[in-house]
């Protein structure tokens, strides 16, 4: 089974003015967990429903294959302390299916995350928005004659920065797809 990308909603918060280190930019009590597994059925279900039989709430998750056959990658965005995720990587070792579980939340780490905006735009403000986009990094994916859609991708501050920059043409639709990460580090210290 191949698993999909999953799109989940964004953070809660947005992050604080000036936020420069990653961990400042989550709220002080979520935390990043990247976890490779095999790509079985139900594995999702199975990480997922264990989080939440713990009693956290999952925030941001998605999923999708790794460069190996029959193992996909999960980065989950868990609202809980260090002690709790603490427990929550020891739980999730012990399913069959988890190959690797890693705590990137204090590690030196990549966060990206994509968005697809549509905005109603036509006449000048469509030529305002195309500027913006254009000013910003973003990309036009699709251009219909009273709609623009619009895609950019960044660490969870910059598409937020871009989101407030989009807001005054009018987004009809967004869809994001949570936070993935990967360490900056070497070699994953936890493998199986």
């Amino acid at each position: 089974m191949s698993m999909p990308s999953t799109v989940v909603t964004p953070y809660p918060n947005p992050p604080p003015q000036g936020a420069t280190e990653p961990a400042a930019r989550e709220r002080p009590s979520l935390r990043v967990l990247t976890a490779v597994v095999e790509d079985h059925p139900g594995v999702l279900s199975r990480v997922s429903g264990m989080i939440r039989r713990r009693g956290f709430n999952i925030q941001g998750l998605s999923v999708g294959p790794t460069g190996e056959a029959g193992r996909s990658r999960m980065t989950l965005t868990v609202d809980a302390g260090h002690a709790e995720v603490d427990q929550v990587e020891k739980q999730l070792d012990r399913l069959i299916e988890v190959i690797q579980v890693e705590d990137l939340t204090e590690s030196p780490r990549l966060n990206r995350e994509l968005a697809l905006v549509k905005l109603a735009v036509s006449g000048p403000s469509r030529d305002r928005a195309v500027e913006e986009v254009a000013r910003f990094g973003g990309r036009i994916v699709d251009a219909g004659t009273e709609h623009l859609i619009v895609e950019v991708s960044g660490e969870f501050d910059q598409v937020e920065r871009f989101l407030g920059l989009l807001d005054p043409f009018g987004i009809t639709e967004l869809a994001r797809s949570g936070p993935v990460a990967m360490s900056r580090q070497g070699v994953p210290s936890h493998e199986r």
